[in-house]
């Protein structure tokens, strides 16, 4: 079967055809580094570190680049508060190596791959006025009081991404006080200077980029005119996606040919916010959770469709993965053979099947714990589970499982840990009931536990255990 996408831009699954055999680029709108992230930056990261694990599973290789803006309305507010009386260049410039940083951090603790290529919007100034001089070249672009403006009149199918006429933009639009555009669709590509704001040189006088024009440079100079997946959250649709394929297409460029959009994510169906007490940090979560039990609650849901987080859907995507932490814990001293097996081949099969469908992490999921049962089930069979314990570590990888941070602070492991403990006792005093041949009361305790979602599994080695 071949990897179908959806593209958000024709709005239909699509076979995946790269522009060169065997290689896939891939450009992801970053985050704005201002503050510490939250898990709606974990999630977006995620995403695309699953795709990217996909093909790189499927022997693609990829070249995967992930923008930072470290320049920008919110960084520059935050320098004035936390840098106040600095210089301003330099100010913004700490904020912003100080909370990039912090996200590396946190990417890192959350088993997520570092981009091969991670431009700042900073280092590429330069290059954005030489795209800017060509915009205005090719007549798409004009120059007013010091700001560049993009004429979206000029631009061809201007909407199509975001599937938007002009009628539909008209209805919203409206020219903003010290704004020098001719049309209130047009957007900035420089901005010229303000005081107490940090600037840079370029023809049209001191200023700094507009937002849009960062993301259609970098990924033309990293990439090529032309490159295959772009991605980033549903909510860069419009208008920050359609402007950059404005802008590309404006200078002649052909520009990416599939785009991949994740969903977003809110709390207890509200949108996240700090105004509203339910901003969560990934911080916030690896305190409490290993960094998979995170991954878990994403993989649940399409990488498409919003994810909306509570604590009780946390416990439950936590104990999902103390069924997979016990099962690792058990086969601790299982070699992984590595010969093969129709039965377990069969679920990869079935694995790969889902993924190709447009990345189906929750189907997915779900073979993962098919392998979990069928591992649990077959306990004995060493040579048959060293194998399957080998599938699930390659699946497993594939979701970025098994990889994230060791350090579960000071909770790491505790409840799995008093679990093993309690269900030990049972099995200690179920073994003695059974010696004195009280099978009632043998039989009470393997009910009880069956009550709290343990099945006992008598070997000749002894009982073994495992949650349903």
């Amino acid at each position: 079967m071949s990897l179908k996408i959806y593209n958000t831009l024709t709005r239909k699954k699509e076979e995946f055809k790269p522009l060169k055999e065997g290689n896939v680029g891939i450009y992801v709108c970053g985050p704005t580094v201002y503050d510490a992230p939250h898990i709606g930056h974990a999630r977006s990261a995620y995403a695309f570190d699953v795709i990217r694990r996909y093909f790189i599973y499927k022997n693609y290789k990829v070249k995967f680049v992930r923008n930072i803006t470290d320049v920008d309305d919110k960084i520059i507010n935050k320098a004035k508060e936390e840098f106040k009386g600095e210089d301003l260049n330099i100010a913004v410039k700490n904020v912003s190596d100080k909370y990039l940083k912090v996200y590396h951090d946190y990417i890192e603790k959350l088993g997520i791959m570092q981009p091969d290529k991670e431009p700042k919007a900073t280092e590429y100034i330069e290059k954005m006025g030489n795209f800017i001089k060509i915009l205005i070249q090719r007549g798409v672009a004009y120059a007013s009081s010091g700001d560049v403006y993009f004429n979206v009149r000029k631009a061809n199918d201007y909407g199509k991404l975001s599937n938007q006429s002009f009628e539909m933009l008209e209805s919203g639009a409206r020219l903003i006080q010290g704004e020098n555009k001719i049309d209130p669709l047009d957007f900035a590509l420089w901005k010229s200077v303000k005081s107490d704001e940090p600037s840079w040189p370029s023809p049209w006088g001191n200023g700094r980029p507009g937002w849009h024009i960062e993301c259609s440079v970098m990924s033309s100079d990293i990439l090529g005119d032309e490159f295959d997946i772009h991605g980033g959250g549903i909510d860069l649709v419009f208008p920050h996606h359609e402007n950059e394929i404005a802008q590309s297409e404006g200078a002649g460029k052909k520009f990416a040919r599939y785009w991949i959009h994740n969903g977003l994510l809110t709390i207890n169906k509200e949108k996240m916010a700090k105004s509203l007490g339910n901003f969560i940090t990934i911080e916030d979560i690896l305190t409490k959770y290993p960094a998979d039990v995170l991954k878990i609650l994403f993989l649940q849901t399409h990488y498409s469709h919003p994810v909306d987080f509570s604590w009780d859907k946390m416990e439950e995507a936590k104990r999902a993965y103390e069924r997979i932490d016990i099962l690792m814990k058990k086969l601790k001293d299982t070699k992984e053979e590595i010969n093969s097996d129709k039965d377990i081949d069969e679920y990869r099969l079935k694995f790969e099947e889902v993924m190709d469908d447009d990345f189906n992490t929750a189907q997915a999921l779900g073979i993962i714990f098919e392998i979990v049962t069928f591992i649990n089930k077959n306990i004995e069979n060493k040579k048959q589970t060293g194998y399957a314990k080998k599938t699930l570590i390659d699946l497993g990888k594939v979701l970025g499982l098994f990889e994230g941070s060791t350090r579960h602070y000071s909770m790491e492991f505790s409840e799995t840990i008093a679990l093993t403990e309690s269900v030990n006792l049972f099995i200690k005093n179920r073994n003695k009931a059974r010696e004195k041949k009280d099978f009632k009361e043998a039989d009470r305790i393997r009910k009880e536990l069956e009550e709290k979602g343990i099945i006992l599994e008598d070997t000749k080695n002894g009982t073994t255990w495992r949650i349903k």
